[in-house]
């Protein structure tokens, strides 16, 4: 017969602390702790299991359950001499939930269970106490009313608030004892009131609706939004704990606390938390009184504080980590109620990890587990002063992590203007390549369109700026430079504050912190570095951003975007007429003119990797990105007919619109792009093969060493792959022969197109390296436009459709078997063919692991998420080792 209820107490339990699956974090915890002889009241935990079963029987208990919960009450009994539901003896419990995985504050709680009309005589008898035991009375009405039966709280809170002030008191504890009967009485009626029901007398009944509402919470809001944001499954159910109560409300020898063993946002190893005299759990953190630092316990309970020290010391050297512990003290007995392990910043965590490697606790492999890698974003970016208060108006996705204020400025010409005066926020619909020099001279960027993947998301990332996307409460007006939101309206030069890291957007100005990186840091960031097998690269396209990436632990770039470097100001009319010439020779007239730009570009990447292999893609982007949009051409030229404009004018503009009209595309991500235009306009390439070849012969004239690898984009057939190949190769070598020097250099391809990843084994041939591109080939691959996918992405998230957003994190069982079978047919023509990724997934840390198990050389990723990578590869090699 399955075991539902393990029991603990009487320094003896039935579980221990490896039974997280069964018995959650929690009581696992309590187990461990009553093993192991420290003072913990004694209960019993009801697994996960049931928690499962009871969703997946449309809330009905397993057979046998109704019966281990009665004997173990009994059992109970037996230990602690008192009766459940006795008028003499009452034995109280509360009820608790704990999932394997700590939720704070997520799902329900209630105390003083098993009190009602007699019981509570008992309890008067037993405590000699008659204002504790109605005070107790009064909060298990109020939290049975509020978490069993969903009565607001404030319906009983404005009660309790109306009895203080007839008896002029600020505290609760301040109350009178008929006050507090009274309060009962008033309870009471809310709770008939309110439910339509009775206050339920009998003690068994008050557990039986307690446990089933503790497990119905496992699917409340907070609980779901929070496993969503931690990535923690639905289906491993909570455990419930029922445990004899101990009161910290019986006096001044009472007390009620909680703590860390070390400091959960320094890292310190100091003694760290607060506790209340005389109080119950639920006041430390409701924050109806204020409570003291536990120093303060040394001087008030110097005998408890030094047990609660010991035992709270040998806690964390016997699990090796950071706890975070609930102490009660009932008439100068302590009693340890919960221990877990403690969540911390990350600035905490790197901390913790390499003091406890020095200590002896742990080793090394061990600390690179206790950081997630997506917690370093905290260390590398600018957050909001946590002291602050702030007003939220709306919420996007959090697409680059950071924090900025500034003047809203809604295009990409005033924010650079406007950024010389101050620090402005650029604000738009969405934004386009067109947009990068505003971008840059922005401290953040908000839009209202795109996804985790869109433009704005993956430049501010490379720049290392906050940006949130998506967020479709704005309603931006740019031509009345203005958003409006929930009623408000923020005009152009308001401030604004946004929180990349969490989505916020803030009204008003709000301080920022930098997070400082400790030589901990760099310490711990070497041991992951060790063990990695993974490369870790970087996509940069200007020298500035090569630096950050290097600073960050890159080893190489992965993809230079050539094509950014056509948008600086000076650079677009040469771009444009280059587009707008009808003739080769024309053409080839202006990418003259671009070539020593370029020339210049790469020089700065090449100087800024040492040696380094850089990686750059030629031209992706279809032409008519590059030109004016095709609507505000059409309102320009007929505005100018209406202003009578001059006529040579007017036909230099009709030209501009002939153009665009020619180049426009209904699907342009489809389109002529990437190696279409190379095999179009194949002056194109060579101009940007030359640029790259001179740049790398005249530093390697200078006995520097480079390593350029030259990328031709969206290949999706070989004869596309030896159509651009045979360009590159023919200008490569008339370079080195003018230059008089040679250099190693690699051509290879973007693998973002299905046919690609299935023909793998053909491209190869040509291809010296392969580069996923996984924006696109999840784009292609699901048929999801990665601009628009936002608007529906959250309703397969939430109906279980998708696990995760296949932008954000690799789909491992589709796009993931068009990558491996890519890997695997282009290594059976070419054993040693470098592989490696470039999308947004190369800084996700699930999407690195992925790259590590299949068999990849490396992974590039924004310079901001480099250490991410570094991290996640490390903590990949450790996985597969268990």
């Amino acid at each position: 017969m399955a075991k539902y209820v393990y029991f603990f107490g009487g320094r003896k339990a039935e579980g221990d602390g490896k039974m997280k699956d069964l018995l959650g974090g929690k009581g696992a915890g309590l187990a461990e702790m009553t093993n192991s002889g420290i003072p913990v009241p004694p209960g019993f935990t009801i697994t996960t299991k049931v928690c499962n079963y009871f969703y997946k029987n449309k809330g009905r208990m397993p057979s046998g359950f109704k019966q281990e919960i009665q004997k173990n009450i009994q059992k109970l009994e037996r230990t602690t001499g008192k009766r459940f539901g006795d008028a003499k003896n009452p034995l109280l419990v509360s009820v608790r939930s704990g999932a394997k995985i700590s939720m704070p504050g997520m799902m329900d709680t209630i105390l003083n269970l098993g009190l009602n009309d007699e019981t509570i005589k008992g309890l008067i008898k037993k405590s000699n106490d008659e204002k504790f035991a109605w005070d107790a009375y009064r909060r298990l009405v109020q939290m049975f009313g509020n978490v069993v039966m969903g009565v607001e709280k404030e319906k009983f809170e404005k009660l309790l608030d109306k009895k203080k002030k007839e008896g002029k008191v600020k505290f609760d504890q301040q109350l009178s004892v008929d006050a507090i009967k009274d309060l009962v009485d008033g309870f009471k009626k809310v709770y008939q009131q309110e439910t339509g029901k009775k206050f339920p007398p009998d003690s068994l009944e008050q557990l039986k609706m307690a446990i089933e509402s503790v497990f119905e919470s496992w699917n409340n809001p907070r609980a779901v939004t929070y496993r969503k944001l931690n990535k923690i499954p639905d289906d491993l159910g909570t455990a419930i704990n029922i445990q004899t109560m101990v009161f910290g409300n019986m006096g001044n020898d009472s007390g009620t606390g909680v703590g860390f063993t070390r400091n959960p946002s320094t890292g310190k190893k100091k003694f760290y938390g607060e506790y209340l005299l005389n109080a119950q759990g639920e006041d430390v953190v409701a924050g109806v009184r204020t409570p003291l630092p536990i120093e303060n316990l040394k001087k008030e309970m110097p005998k408890v504080y030094q047990e609660l020290w010991e035992i709270t010391t040998k806690l964390e050297k016997h699990y090796r980590d950071t706890q975070d512990f609930e102490f009660t003290v009932e008439n100068g007995k302590l009693f340890m109620l919960q221990t877990r392990i403690g969540k911390r910043t990350a600035f905490a965590a790197v901390k913790i990890a390499v003091d406890m490697v020095k200590e002896g606790l742990i080793t090394e492999e061990e600390a690179l587990m206790r950081l997630a890698p997506a917690q370093i974003d905290q260390l590398l970016h600018p957050i909001l002063d946590p002291k602050v208060k702030v007003d939220v108006i709306a919420r996007g996705l959090p697409a680059s992590p950071g924090a900025a204020s500034g003047t809203i400025i809604f295009t990409a010409e005033e924010a650079v203007e406007k950024s010389k005066k101050g620090p402005v926020i650029l604000v738009r619909q969405e934004t386009c390549p067109d947009d990068i020099h505003g971008m840059d001279a922005a401290k953040g960027i908000l839009t209202a369109r795109g996804g985790m993947t869109s433009h704005a998301a993956v430049v501010a990332r490379g720049m290392g700026k906050p940006c949130i996307a998506g967020c479709e409460t704005l309603q931006i007006s740019e031509e009345n430079k203005e958003i409006i939101v929930n009623g408000k309206t923020i005009k152009e030069g308001d401030w604004l504050t946004i929180d990349g890291a969490t989505g916020r957007v803030i009204l008003g100005r709000v301080p920022t912190v930098k997070p400082s990186l400790s030589g901990d840091f760099g310490i711990f960031m070497k041991w992951a570095d060790k063990i990695r097998k993974l490369g870790v690269r970087a996509n940069a396209d200007i020298p500035r951003d090569a630096k950050t990436a290097i600073n960050f632990g890159a080893e190489g770039i992965g993809l230079c975007r050539t094509e950014h470097m056509f948008f600086a100001q000076e650079r677009v009319p040469i771009v444009q007429k280059m587009i707008l010439a009808d003739t080769e020779k024309e053409r080839r007239k202006f990418l003259d003119e671009l070539l020593p730009m370029q020339r210049e570009d790469f020089l700065g990447l090449f100087k800024e990797m040492k040696g380094y292999p850089v990686i750059i893609r030629t031209i992706d982007p279809p032409l008519h990105e590059f030109l004016p949009k095709r609507e505000e051409l059409m309102v320009e030229i007929a505005l100018m007919k209406e202003r009578k404009k001059p006529e040579k004018e007017i036909k230099k503009k009709e030209a501009l619109l002939a153009r665009v009209n020619q180049l426009h595309e209904i699907n342009p991500m489809l389109g002529h792009r990437g190696c279409r235009l190379g095999i179009t306009y194949p002056e194109i390439t060579e101009m940007q093969v030359r640029a790259i070849m001179e740049a790398a012969c005249k530093l390697a004239k200078k006995g520097k060493t480079v390593l350029p690898e030259i990328m031709i984009p969206l290949v999706g057939h070989i004869n596309e792959l030896k159509n651009q190949k045979a360009v590159v190769v023919r200008v490569a070598k008339s370079v080195m022969k003018d230059y008089g020097v040679k250099i190693k250099y690699l051509v290879g391809t973007m693998i973002e197109i299905p046919r690609g990843a299935i023909t793998a084994d053909e491209i190869a041939a040509e291809a010296e390296f392969f580069s996923f591109g996984t924006n696109d080939l999840t784009q292609m691959g699901f048929g999801f436009s990665r601009d628009d996918a936002g608007k529906f992405i959250n309703d397969y998230l939430s109906e279980g459709i998708l696990k995760s957003d296949p932008f954000q994190t690799i789909d491992q069982d589709g796009i993931g078997k068009l990558i491996g079978m890519g890997i695997k047919r282009g290594r059976k023509t070419k054993k040693n063919l470098e592989i490696g990724i470039c999308g947004e997934h190369g800084g996700d840390p699930d999407s690195v692991k992925f790259c590590h198990r299949i068999g990849m050389d490396y992974v590039s990723c924004s310079p901001f998420r480099v250490p991410i990578a570094r991290l996640a590869a490390a903590q990949a090699v450790l996985e597969e080792k268990k």
